[in-house]
C-alpha cells in the first residue's frame, strides 16, 4: 500500500509543471547602464523609463504578477557593474537584467548572470561576440550588434561610392569588435582600410586622429565608437574639413548623437539605427509616451530596446511559468515575437534576436521641419540579412 501510495504522489508530481512557479508573483528586473557618463543620453535614466513602460503595459495584461524595476550606474567599470548584479541577484531576487550599454561590462556580468541561472537581456550591448563566442543559453541580444553595423555600413559606403575608409576608433572591446566586424564586410565588398588610430574611452581631442585621417587618402572615415566621442569627433571633423571632403559614417550611432553635434555639422553622415522614433505609427506612438516621462525628449534606440525587450521577457516568463534563465530564454526563443516598435523579431539558438535595421542620411538644415526630424531614409536590411549568420558567429549552441 505504502509503494502504491508512493507510485500515486510520484506520478501527481510529474504530471505537473516541472518548474517551479515566479517566487511570490513578482518579477524584478536590474537595468543596469552608465547614468552619469559618454552613454548617459543614449541609455541612462530612459531606460529606466523605457523598461518601466513596459511593466506597466505587462501588468495590464497579466494583474495577478507584479514587476518591480530597479536601476544601478555601473560607472563603465566591468567590476563594478560585476558588483552591482551579483547584488541584486543574491540579494534582490532579481531575475532579469538588461540593457549594460558597454561591452565590457556586459561581457564581465554575461557569466554571472548564466551562473545564476538567470537571464540577461542585452538590450544595448555591441558586441557581436556576445551571441558568438560568448554565447550563453539565459542571453538574450536584442537591439543592435556590431556585425550589423558592420555590415550596414560597408554596404552603405560601397553604394555612394567610397572604395577606401580609414577608422577612428574605441580602445576597448566595443571599438575593436566594431572595426573588426565593419573591416570584413567592406573587404568582401572590395573596399579596401586604409589605416586606423585608437582611442581611449572619454577623450575629448580629436586632432590628432583626424590628422591622420585626412593624410591617410582614404575615401571615407568611420567613427567605430559612439556617445560624447563620436559627437566631439564629427564636430572637429567638419571643423578641420575632414567633412565632406572625406564620407562620414558613424557606426554606432544614436538621434541624440546627432541632436548635439547639430545639423550644421552632421548633415551627410551615414548611420544605422534599429528604430527612429519617426519611422511609423508605432514608433511615433512609442515617443509620445515616452516623451510625457522625459519631456522634450525622443526615445532612442537604446531605449526602445529595453521596452521591447523587458515585454518580451515578461511575457515569455508568464508563459513559462518560471524566473530559471534557460527556461525563459527557450519560451523566448520558441516562436517569433510580434513587436510593435522593431517588427517581427526571431530570438535564435545563440540568443541574437533578429529584425530588420535601418540605414539613414542626417538631413540638411534645409530639409528638417523640426528639432528631431533629422533622418532620411536609404535602405532597409531585412532581418535574414540584416545580422551575422547563425553558423558565422562560433556560438556552442548553435550546433
Amino acid at each position: 500500500m505504502r509503494r502504491a501510495a508512493c507510485l500515486a504522489f510520484c506520478a501527481a508530481l510529474s504530471a505537473g509543471p516541472a518548474l517551479a512557479e515566479i517566487p511570490d508573483h513578482t518579477i524584478r528586473i536590474g537595468v543596469l547602464n552608465d547614468g552619469s557618463g559618454p552613454f548617459a543620453d543614449q541609455s541612462g535614466k530612459g531606460s529606466v523609463v523605457a523598461a518601466q513602460l513596459a511593466a506597466d503595459d505587462f501588468m495590464r495584461e497579466a494583474p495577478g504578477l507584479k514587476v518591480e524595476i530597479l536601476y544601478g550606474d555601473h560607472q563603465n567599470k566591468p567590476d563594478v557593474g560585476s558588483a552591482i548584479v551579483r547584488e541584486w541577484l543574491d540579494r534582490d531576487g532579481v531575475a532579469a537584467v538588461t540593457d549594460a550599454v558597454n561591452s565590457g561590462v556586459a561581457l564581465a556580468i554575461n557569466g554571472v548572470i548564466a551562473d545564476k541561472h538567470r537571464t540577461f537581456l542585452g538590450a544595448n550591448v555591441g558586441t557581436s561576440d556576445l551571441t558568438g563566442k560568448f554565447c550563453r543559453p539565459t542571453t538574450v541580444q536584442w537591439t543592435f550588434d556590431t556585425w550589423a553595423f558592420g555590415n550596414a555600413a560597408a554596404q552603405a559606403l560601397k553604394d555612394v561610392g567610397a572604395k577606401s575608409v580609414y577608422f577612428i576608433s574605441f580602445d576597448y572591446a566595443l571599438g575593436a569588435a566594431l572595426e573588426r566586424d565593419t573591416t570584413a564586410a567592406f573587404k568582401a565588398l572590395g573596399g579596401t582600410v586604409s589605416g586606423s588610430v585608437k582611442h581611449p574611452l572619454g577623450a575629448t581631442d580629436f586632432s590628432s586622429y583626424l590628422l591622420q585621417a585626412q593624410g591617410s587618402g582614404a575615401e571615407a572615415v568611420a567613427f567605430a565608437d559612439t556617445g560624447t566621442a563620436l559627437v566631439d569627433g564629427v564636430k572637429q571633423a567638419a571643423e578641420f574639413g575632414v567633412s565632406p571632403a572625406q564620407r562620414l559614417t558613424g557606426l554606432l550611432t544614436e538621434i541624440v548623437d546627432v541632436h548635439a553635434i547639430g545639423l550644421p555639422l552632421a548633415q551627410g553622415l551615414l548611420l544605422t539605427e534599429a528604430y527612429y522614433w519617426d519611422r511609423d505609427d508605432a514608433s511615433r506612438a512609442f515617443a509620445k509616451r515616452f516623451a510625457e516621462k522625459v519631456p522634450s525628449r525622443v526615445p532612442t534606440e537604446n531605449q526602445a530596446g529595453v521596452y521591447s525587450a523587458v515585454l518580451a521577457y515578461l511575457r515569455a516568463a508568464k508563459a513559462a511559468d518560471t524566473i530559471d534563465g534557460e527556461a525563459v530564454v527557450d519560451e523566448m526563443k520558441r516562436a517569433p515575437i510580434a513587436d510593435a516598435l522593431f517588427g517581427t523579431v526571431t530570438v535564435r539558438a545563440d540568443g541574437r534576436a533578429i529584425h530588420p535595421m535601418y540605414v539613414y542620411r542626417v538631413k540638411t538644415p534645409a530639409e528638417s521641419h523640426g528639432e528631431w526630424d533629422l533622418y532620411s531614409p536609404v535602405a532597409t536590411i531585412p532581418a535574414d540579412r540584416a545580422f551575422r549568420p547563425l553558423a558565422d558567429g562560433g556560438c556552442p549552441l548553435a550546433k
